[in-house]
């Protein structure tokens, strides 16, 4: 059985149209240029995601696999919120870094939580607003076009559980985003992140595998030497104030075409850390 990585459920970013809040004005292409989102942006890799924009809520099309593992990463986020937090996901501030077409933001909400994603990517955020303007979500559903970093700056312990998931891997320093998790997160709260890990075998399944051979990913979605090893992360993580309390690998078999979380951790992974209580 192998290991396959997963498109990314996100562009380093924040929010789009009608229930979206930008930096400053109405979003727009330029906008996305706009030196207010920070130095820890790399356009080239949001721009990977805002052109399959439309698509994100296309079961078959190039987002399938998030929509298939979003059930297991959702229970997973659930289970350690239950296991730090005493209660699950229900009335609970969550944030969801990176949030591309609101996946995973969306089915938070559905949970019961008072979700926001955020992205830097204009094109996912409106194909967000737009999902959730048809499901009927938008009570308990925003999103929000900032850089995390300065919502961080702005809205300091604002949040019960922050995600961050296929991120880090896409950014020039994912450190900035963990510390901006940290600080975004009330003391008490748990904090999720996924990434892919480093080494040939991740090389292998991850990039090889999925990007040439199996057609799950497009070629060129992800950099090899940015991906992030357990160990960094967990001193990332340590680095910024957080505990860190669980690990699970992502798994996939490309014959039964199932996908399982275990604790081997050699491609894709998940991260529970928890900031101290005061």
């Amino acid at each position: 059985m192998t290991q396959f990585n997963t498109p990314t459920d996100s562009t380093p970013s924040e929010t789009p149209t009608t229930n979206v809040e930008t930096q400053s004005g109405t979003p727009n292409a330029t906008q996305q240029q706009n030196s207010d989102l920070g130095n820890n942006v790399d356009m080239s890799e949001v721009g990977k995601f805002t052109q399959l924009a439309n698509q994100w809520w296309d079961k078959q099309g190039p987002f399938a696999t998030l929509h298939e593992i979003n059930p297991l990463r959702l229970n997973w986020i659930e289970e350690n919120v239950i296991r730090y937090m005493g209660t699950g996901l229900t009335g609970k501030t969550v944030l969801d870094v990176g949030c591309g077409g609101g996946i995973l933001t969306e089915s938070m909400a559905r949970r019961g939580a008072d979700a926001t994603g955020v992205d830097l990517g204009i094109e996912n955020l409106q194909a967000a607003t737009v999902h959730a303007e048809q499901t009927g979500l938008t009570d308990r559903l925003r999103y929000k076009h900032i850089a995390i970093e300065q919502l961080a700056a702005e809205q300091p312990e604002s949040y019960d559980v922050v995600t961050c998931m296929e991120m880090l891997e896409h950014v020039p320093d994912p450190s900035q985003i963990v510390q901006a998790c940290f600080d975004l997160l009330k003391p008490g709260g748990v904090c999720v992140l996924s990434t892919i890990n480093r080494n040939p075998k991740s090389y292998l399944f991850a990039i090889i595998g999925a990007e040439y051979v199996l057609g799950l990913l497009d070629r060129g979605t992800h950099d090899y030497a940015k991906f992030i090893t357990p160990a960094e992360l967990d001193k990332m993580a340590i680095n910024a104030g957080f505990n860190r309390q669980d690990l699970i690998g992502l798994h996939y078999n490309p014959i039964t075409k199932r996908y399982w979380l275990a604790q081997n951790v050699d491609v894709n992974y998940m991260m529970a850390v928890v900031k101290p209580a005061e």
